[in-house]
């Protein structure tokens, strides 16, 4: 009987299957290129706007913060004031951690390479399996492999820029400690998510990460005004192009295309950034970063293949 009856439910499983494997939806897919587009136009933005990278950071919060938060007061007031106190305590430290993320990655633009920026910044989801891995949590050989791999990239990328200026390994090193928070803030956020819906967890946590750019700001001495319209209207370009259509948007599509499909099309970031980047900005990464490029792509691959085996 207890086998007849596992027969019986896979055999109601299978027609619920074999939809998502027939065809990925088209309009996801291009949901899916506008969401890469606006997180690749991300970096060249911070790079040409003419304001400090912090007081960016901050603003493109507070923006994000000012759009969200009149939708998720309306919509999701009892959800707020119900959160308990463990997913609040949790929800603030991944806007902790993703304030540190900002503080890190954007003023690493303005030292090295929109490219090479780019690239360590993806690193996230190598920080992320060995922060599992601390945790207790083992990770398929392939994903290991793809790891070695990514950081033997990062190893020659750093390389390329400490032949450059020490200023160009420094912004490596932003970089690099950027891809680590965000992993942090994943993790945490992944966690949030099993008890909390994604408006209301997004609204503690950038409310969070607006106040922790506020005091980084402030303790820095960074100006937080005082630019003409064109960076104001930059500055909101960000946060519409990477906020509303390129993470939210990613949010969207990954409940239908899956995490693979999704995380294997976030890596299309660096390629794109750097396109946007030689074409906009005349920034052309020396010749030989393009291999290390190249190997740390490859190593993420792998690292999301051997995910989704596991």
């Amino acid at each position: 009987m207890p086998a007849a009856r596992s027969e019986t439910v896979t055999a109601a499983q299978a027609p619920a299957a074999a939809p998502a494997r027939a065809a990925l939806p088209r309009t996801d897919l291009v949901l899916l290129a506008v969401s890469i587009t606006g997180i690749s136009l991300s970096a060249p933005l911070i790079t040409a706007t003419a304001a400090p990278a912090l007081a960016i950071a901050f603003w493109r919060n507070v923006m994000s913060v000012g759009v969200l938060g009149p939708y998720a007061l309306l919509r999701h007031r009892a959800e707020l004031r119900g959160i308990g106190r463990r997913a609040l305590l949790l929800a603030v430290a991944a806007g902790v951690l993703l304030g540190l993320h900002f503080a890190l990655w954007m003023p690493s633009l303005r030292m090295t390479s929109v490219a090479s920026a780019t690239a360590l910044v993806t690193t996230t989801p190598l920080w992320t399996i060995l922060l599992m891995r601390l945790l207790g949590h083992r990770a398929p050989r392939l994903v290991w492999i793809g790891t070695c791999v990514a950081f033997a990239g990062v190893l020659v990328l750093t390389g390329v820029d400490m032949s450059l200026s020490p200023r160009a390994l420094l912004g490596d090193a932003l970089a690099l400690g950027a891809g680590l928070a965000a992993a942090g803030y994943m993790l945490l956020g992944a966690e949030v998510r099993r008890t909390v819906s994604t408006t209301a967890y997004t609204l503690v946590c950038y409310s969070t990460t607006a106040v922790v750019l506020l005091v980084i700001c402030l303790v820095a001495g960074t100006p937080m005004g005082g630019w003409d319209a064109g960076v104001w209207g930059q500055i909101a370009l960000l946060m519409v192009a990477a906020q509303l259509l390129g993470h939210s948007l990613s949010n969207r599509v990954v409940r239908t295309l899956g995490p693979t499909v999704t995380s294997t099309a976030i890596l299309l970031e660096t390629p794109g950034a750097a396109l946007i980047a030689a074409l906009w900005l005349g920034q052309l990464p020396p010749v030989a970063a393009y291999p290390a490029l190249v190997v740390i792509l490859a190593g993420l691959a792998l690292v999301v293949r051997g995910q989704s085996r596991a």
